[in-house]
């Protein structure tokens, strides 16, 4: 059975069992308990077994793209030196929300893996937690597994999502590969880790563990398996290792083709040629999920998986690009299964290629330092050198340390940190995304949400609405007690609150009682809206009605720019391409901003393409329609999702016009001619692979054209001349410069000449020491020269003040002479109260604080000759 063909047959498997085939899941994961990547099946059911969403199925079946790097599950050190470990892998999985338990998963797994993939059942080993009787019964009773290969774990055979939370046993299925791998004795009682190989996990989840450590039955258990593909297709190919499967094997081959290096013959190459394999698929699938190279959080991780996949190959001796390549060998394995590699192909070995190109450009160099810090008998690599290492040559931390270990030294790591936290005090940025709720305010915001449930938002519709007052607190402590900031919650809102890069409204509150400001509208948790707002009249009571009014205004040009985003979204895809990916945006009332996933600056052709492009849709002036409808609708709608955004099964699709579908919660125009004229105002990098537009549109652009327009007729007025003659008015004016500038340089070099002829001829025994004030260093040295010139002299010494204070010093001498240059004026500078000389022999620069000296130093300069 090849990779496609287990695919298929799992999936279909439990289709016909009643599940539904849920597609894979990103490689980003939304939740905000789910790890930095999606690592297990279940990552994108975490909201149905946390109970905050209802499930839209009972039964779901997936096959999960993976990556373990970081956090918990991190199996990038054991990658290529065991048969069975991977950074990037595939999960099998079959799901139960509250529907079948035990009695269901355990035989659905025993008739899938003996009936169906026809594996030996004498060859399957099972674990349980240690008191789940229930599980072993059943593994015994119901499906026949003999009593000798049930084995208890303890820990190991207890799973938890976390600290608190739904958690609950385990049982484990091992693939006896027999005694050429280790052994006997079964997982838990001696048995070889290489003989016995899990390969299918099944997580019973019927408790939620409380903070205080006691574990609460949850009312209704849910059922979580995941099964290793890779391992699944190495028993049923019955090949050693996951390296020689049908996924991986073909890798390795180019992987071979690139090193000249040969699979089988040294194990040490080996594990090289198996890591180039792995980290190919890894890089290639990170970055067709959006993730991009960088020195933070995701794309750290990436480029350390792509510039650890270099050093191996260098390690080898290849000094040519290999990620190129191997990507191009991973879309061919995976592009049936996974389309998106395919559809990406060039785009993914570009961004591969460029990261390697960056490393490849300082690996000598930091090899090199590495080697040097690595001497004979050295134990540890200094902090300070790591530091280097990570900051000029590109070294992820992981890296020095993983060859430091191979030389069987350490890293200092405090002194690493110690070097890092320097390095961010020097240049502290500003901290990304919103303020952090206030931790003493928590327990109120959970009761007035728990009390009255979501604040309805109105603004989709209405400007205007009459809410009941829910909670009126104190934000802070004033500074100017008639102007009190308040927190204001009502029932219902026609307040926008900031979110998916869209700021919050203005506007204001008023009751019988009391008239507030609201300067700002956010999120005080998921569901409840904040107003933030400046008490300017009376009071607000909790109870009252109130009248909630937007800053119409305002929200009207927010909504241009917003609608104007999704469009600049779309004109870059069809622009650059559609690797491009939004990267976070702000929607205000003067402006849109807009970060996104390319490579390199945009021309000043793609930017005028990319405005025709967006002005073009204005002028068309289509409907702009909201639609809710399921997240897989969604998707078959083709509509584009932030990957850092959160999104339930319910979505709200909006479609600006007949080009561009997303998935949006804010606030737009609805037709696009209400957007007005759009345009860029800026472009540049705001990180590795990272570009920022900033835009306007409707008035905004407007007030901008009319400044341009003002200061093109200002700029014409001054030249005397129409705003249409206006470049050939400033290239007359540059010319006439230019005239000027030149003869101005000649007249200079004339007075220089008549100035250096009337200090020759004050030559003494062939050299010339002499004084020339108002003059720059620059001056002064060409004067020095031209005094050379005329006449056959040794040396030639000028000192000289440009402004009166300061001092500067010139010498040249002739080609072996002594004293050399900066030797004859290095008393006269120290005298001026400076330095300098240079290290030319026959040409030396110097200069000084204090000018009143200047006689005093040139005569040293003269004794010094005279002896």
């Amino acid at each position: 059975m090849d990779a496609n063909s287990l695919r298929r047959a799992f999936t279909q498997y439990f289709v016909d069992h009643g599940h539904t085939a849920v597609a894979s899941a990103g490689l980003i994961p939304h939740h905000p308990r789910a790890p930095l990547f999606t690592n297990a099946g279940m990552n994108q059911f975490i909201p149905y077994f946390l109970a905050e969403e209802r499930p839209p199925f009972p039964r779901a079946t997936t096959i999960q793209k993976c990556v373990r790097v970081r956090g918990k599950h991190d199996d990038i050190d054991l990658v290529g030196r065991t048969t069975r470990h991977l950074t990037f892998f595939e999960m099998l999985g079959n799901f139960s929300f509250g529907d079948y338990f035990k009695e269901g998963a355990i035989p659905l797994a025993w008739e899938l893996l003996t009936s169906t993939f026809k594996l030996d059942g004498d060859r399957l080993w099972v674990s349980v937690y240690t008191d789940d009787d229930e599980a072993a019964a059943i593994w015994r009773d119901t499906v026949g597994v003999p009593a000798g290969r049930i084995q208890r774990m303890g820990d190991d055979n207890f799973w938890e999502m976390g600290d608190t939370g739904p958690c609950g046993p385990c049982s484990e299925i091992y693939y006896d590969r027999g005694p050429a791998f280790g052994a006997a004795g079964g997982p838990a009682g001696g048995g070889g880790e290489e003989r016995y190989v899990e390969i299918w996990n099944l997580v019973f989840m019927q408790f939620d563990r409380q903070v205080d450590g006691t574990l609460t039955p949850l009312p209704k258990p849910n059922i979580d398996t995941g099964a290793g593909f890779e391992r699944v297709l190495m028993v049923l190919q019955d090949v050693p290792s996951i390296w020689e499967t049908d996924v991986l094997r073909p890798i390795i081959a180019t992987a071979e083709s690139l090193t000249g290096r040969a699979y089988g013959e040294d194990p040490e190459t080996d594990v090289s040629l198996r890591i180039l394999a792995d980290h190919a698929r890894s890089m290639s699938f990170l970055v067709s999920d959006g993730v991009f190279p960088s020195n933070e959080d995701r794309g750290y991780v990436l480029r350390r998986l792509i510039r650890r996949a270099v050093r191996q190959a260098y390690a080898l001796g290849v000094t040519k690009p290999v990620t190129p390549e191997l990507v191009r060998s991973t879309v061919a394995v995976m592009g049936e299964a996974y389309p998106a590699l395919a559809r990406d192909e060039e785009f993914l070995v570009g961004v591969a290629e460029r990261e390697e190109a960056r490393f490849r450009a300082t690996l000598r160099a930091g090899l090199s330092m590495l080697e040097a810090e690595l001497v004979e008998g050295a134990t540890t690599v200094s902090g300070q050198a790591a530091f280097r290492l990570h900051d000029t040559h590109g070294f992820p931390i992981e890296l020095t340390r993983e060859i430091a270990a191979e030389r069987g030294a350490g890293v200092d790591e405090e002194g690493f940190a110690a070097a890092m936290r320097q390095q961010r005090e020097q240049s502290k940025q500003a901290g990304k995304g919103q303020a952090a709720v206030d931790p003493d305010r928590l327990d109120t915001y959970r009761s007035l949400l728990d009390a009255g449930g979501p604040t309805r938002f109105l603004g989709y519709t209405s400007n205007t609405a009459t809410a009941r007052v829910l909670a009126v607190l104190d934000a802070a402590a004033p500074a100017d007690p008639s102007h009190r900031l308040v927190e204001v919650f009502l029932d219902e809102t026609p307040f926008y609150a900031e979110g998916g890069g869209q700021v919050g409204d203005t506007g204001f509150v008023e009751t019988d009682t009391g008239l507030a400001r609201v300067v700002d509208t956010t999120a005080a948790l998921p569901g409840l809206t904040r107003h933030l707002a400046v008490l300017e009249q009376g009071h607000l009571d909790a109870g009252q009605t109130a009248t909630a009014s937007i800053d119409a205004e305002r929200r009207a040009a927010i909504r241009r720019n917003h609608t104007g985003t999704h469009l600049l979204h779309w004109a870059l895809r069809t622009v650059l391409g559609e690797h491009v990916k939004q990267q976070g945006s702000l929607v205000a009332p003067d402006r849109l901003r807009f970060d996104f996933t390319h490579y390199g600056p945009l021309s000043a052709g793609e930017i005028s393409r990319v405005e025709d492009l967006v002005n073009d849709r204005v002028l068309v002036d289509e409907d702009v329609t909201v639609t809710q409808m399921s997240r897989q609708d969604a998707e078959i709608l083709g509509a584009i999702a932030f990957f850092e955004d959160k999104y339930g099964d319910e979505v709200r699709v909006v479609r600006a016009g007949s080009e561009s579908t997303e998935l949006c919660g804010g606030t737009h125009v609805s037709r696009l001619g209400q957007i007005g004229p759009f345009q860029i105002v800026s472009e540049g990098s705001i990180g590795s692979n990272l570009r920022r537009i900033e835009a306007t549109t409707g008035t905004a652009t407007l007030a901008r054209l009319r400044q341009a327009e003002r200061q093109i007729a200002d700029a014409a007025g001054l030249l005397r001349a129409s705003p249409d003659e206006l470049t050939a008015a400033v290239e007359r004016r540059l010319a006439d410069l230019r005239d000027a500038e030149a003869r101005a340089r000649s007249a200079e070099q004339a007075a220089l000449a008549d100035r250096a002829h009337a200090i020759a001829h004050g030559a003494t025994d062939g050299w010339v020491v002499a004084r020339a004030d108002g003059l720059s260093q620059d001056q002064l040295r060409e004067l020095a020269a031209q005094v050379r010139q005329a006449g056959s002299f040794q040396a030639v010494v000028l000192g000289g003040s440009p402004d009166g204070s300061k001092a500067s010093l010139v010498a040249l001498v002739s080609k072996g002479a002594t004293p050399s240059a900066p030797d004859l004026i290095a008393d006269a500078a120290r005298t001026v109260g400076g330095g300098g000389g240079g290290r030319n022999p026959e040409q030396a620069l110097a200069g000084g604080r204090d000018a009143s000296r200047l006689d005093e130093a040139l005569e040293q300069v003269r004794a010094k000759l005279g002896r």
